[in-house]
């Protein structure tokens, strides 16, 4: 996979360049302590994955302006306000391997920073001059609050279903990728065929990265994830592995497995033992397998499109997130 990363990034340097110039200059002119904050965040080692879907969604659909880098830069912000307003929710310490921005700066700081990201947004948004891309980021906004508000209700409950748990992921995650890779094709004035293409193909694409991502907190360790392995499961957190191991476990094994969830300062040994049951039971297994699906799904979407370089780098940045180690 790492040459897949690299074929990837040797295609889109120029325009991972230019959405960090994009991202830098549309904070100009606002206040220094809103620039620091969100700069902290913002330029901690992010992909840029959001962004780089809406320009080369608008690329496969042969764009004709030039102002899709400021245009992508909407994707970048309500990204790093949700992380800014997950971290304070949820308590973290470690974002991308760097202290949280709360516990630098303070919690009404890094809310009010996030708030700010978010209408940020809107502002780029409406520089588009397409009511349709106003309402597209609106949305994305309504959906991911719903989600965190869904998630933190349901925080430390351990009959959280595998339904719920998707329904979760698609309003945190999934919006944000399938709006992305929406607006590019509504910024070309793309055919309606099109655009709704570009939809399903983000959204398959952001439910299987989130599904990867919650794999990394049980395969992956603390300096490689950039946070505490196991994070999720400490903060209440319910994820797919631990979702349907927990459905598919003996009575036995389900109680021993939810007296360890259960805990939230369990030790390496108790993480351990529940890993080798998660094993066991096919939670792991079976995420992954999830996940391949939505991949080859997000591929499936691309066909309608012509054979080009772009829809190549598409459908290998599909590839990739199930992949990735970080």
């Amino acid at each position: 996979m790492s040459d897949l990363k690299e074929k990837i990034l040797k295609h889109v340097q120029p325009d991972l360049i230019a959405i960090e110039k994009a991202l830098q200059e549309n904070l100009h002119g606002h206040l220094e302590l809103v620039k620091d904050v969100a700069g902290h965040i913002l330029f901690s080692g992010g992909k840029r994955l959001r962004p780089l879907l809406m320009v080369l969604s608008a690329r496969v659909c042969h764009y004709a302006g030039n102002q899709e880098y400021a245009y992508s830069a909407i994707f970048e912000y309500l990204h790093a306000a949700t992380l800014l307003h997950d971290d304070l929710v949820d308590g973290g310490k470690l974002r991308r391997g760097r202290t949280a921005a709360h516990l630098i700066y303070g919690n009404a700081v890094a809310v009010l920073t996030g708030d700010f990201l978010l209408a940020r947004s809107l502002s780029i948004a409406a520089k588009t001059g397409l009511p349709a891309v106003i309402a597209a980021i609106a949305g994305i906004t309504e959906n991911m609050s719903q989600g965190e508000i869904q998630q933190l209700a349901r925080k430390g409950d351990d009959d959280l279903s595998e339904d719920e748990y998707r329904e979760i992921i698609r309003c945190k995650t999934a919006v944000l990728m399938e709006g992305a890779s929406r607006v590019g094709a509504l910024v070309s004035h793309a055919e309606e065929a099109e655009e709704k293409a570009l939809t399903a193909f983000g959204f398959h694409l952001g439910m299987a990265f989130q599904m990867a991502d919650d794999l990394l907190d049980y395969t992956a360790d603390t300096d490689t994830l950039g946070k505490v392995a196991g994070a999720d499961l400490r903060e209440g957190k319910l994820t797919l592995p631990v979702i349907r191991s927990l459905a598919q476990a003996s009575a036995e094994d389900r109680e021993e497995m939810k007296k360890i969830i259960r805990r939230k300062n369990f030790s390496p040994a108790e993480f351990e033992k529940l890993l080798a049951l998660m094993h066991t039971y096919g939670g792991i297994a079976y995420t992954r397998q999830q996940a391949e699906k939505h991949v080859r799904k997000a591929r499936g979407c691309l066909a309608l499109f012509p054979d080009s370089e772009t829809k190549e780098i598409l459908g290998d940045i599909a590839g990739y997130a199930l992949h990735r180690k970080q």
